[in-house]
């Protein structure tokens, strides 16, 4: 089960109203810097056959299924920090983080 907080839920809900024709939320992982995942976290143009479709407080969230076990119980939160804004992710699988949190290692 993955999880979003109050301020993530509203910035979900900000860039789907900008874009009505985006069939919901994708959240995912790709190999990416030092530790070897990174998170994305986009707009989905379209739901693959394969796709996990989750509905979290009205917003439609879709992971595919290479993501789904690496993100699975994550917590999902919006922050802002002076002019900086980022969505934070607290994932319990990530068994390590690279020293600038850009990506994560799972054993």
């Amino acid at each position: 089960m993955i999880q979003i907080t109050p301020a993530a839920s509203d910035r979900m809900r900000a860039f789907l109203a900008r874009s009505p024709e985006a069939a919901g939320v994708r959240f995912a992982v790709k190999r990416m810097g030092c530790s070897g995942f990174g998170y994305v976290v986009d707009l989905a143009a379209a739901i693959a056959e394969d796709d996990r479709v989750l509905d979290i407080d009205g917003i439609r969230v879709v992971v595919d299924p290479k993501s789904l076990p690496l993100v699975d119980g994550t917590l999902i939160d919006f922050q802002r920090q002076g002019l900086n804004a980022s969505f934070v992710f607290h994932n319990p699988n990530a068994t390590g983080e690279c020293g600038c949190g850009e990506s994560f290692t799972v054993s």
